[in-house]
């Protein structure tokens, strides 16, 4: 079991609805690796995951997170929102290293129709793999 050096539930609370791309990057490893829900290998770095995070939060509207299940160093986070008009209801698994940083990311998201307008958003704003 890792030390319990993570950001507590409140402090990632206030970096989602403060947008605070500065308090996001101090809590992402250097070596992040998010898993989107649209592609099998994983995104790396803290600056291509801040990226991605910080325009997912741009994407999505009445964010809200519901449920919480929370371990040590590993926490399960539901959540629902909106994209364009289509209703999505997601989970955030989140990771953290020995150091209390992000290490892994994963997202998981549905029903299809809102996980097409998140892949078309995301694509148009990065321009990427989306």
């Amino acid at each position: 079991m890792l030390p319990n050096k993570t950001p507590d539930l409140e402090c990632w609370h206030r970096i989602v609805i403060t947008r605070d791309l500065q308090d996001l990057i101090e809590i992402l490893s250097e070596k992040v690796e998010f898993r989107s829900p649209f592609l099998w290998e994983p995104y790396s770095g803290q600056e291509t995951v801040s990226k991605i995070l910080w325009t997912v939060s741009e994407v999505f509207q009445d964010f809200t997170y519901h449920r919480e299940i929370l371990d040590v160093n590993r926490w399960a986070l539901e959540f629902s929102a909106m994209v364009r008009e289509q209703p999505v209801k997601g989970i955030d698994l989140i990771e953290f290293d020995e150091n209390g940083k992000i290490s892994n990311f994963e997202v998981f998201v549905r029903p299809l129709a809102g996980l097409r307008a998140l892949g078309q958003e995301m694509a148009r704003r990065l321009g990427g793999r989306e």
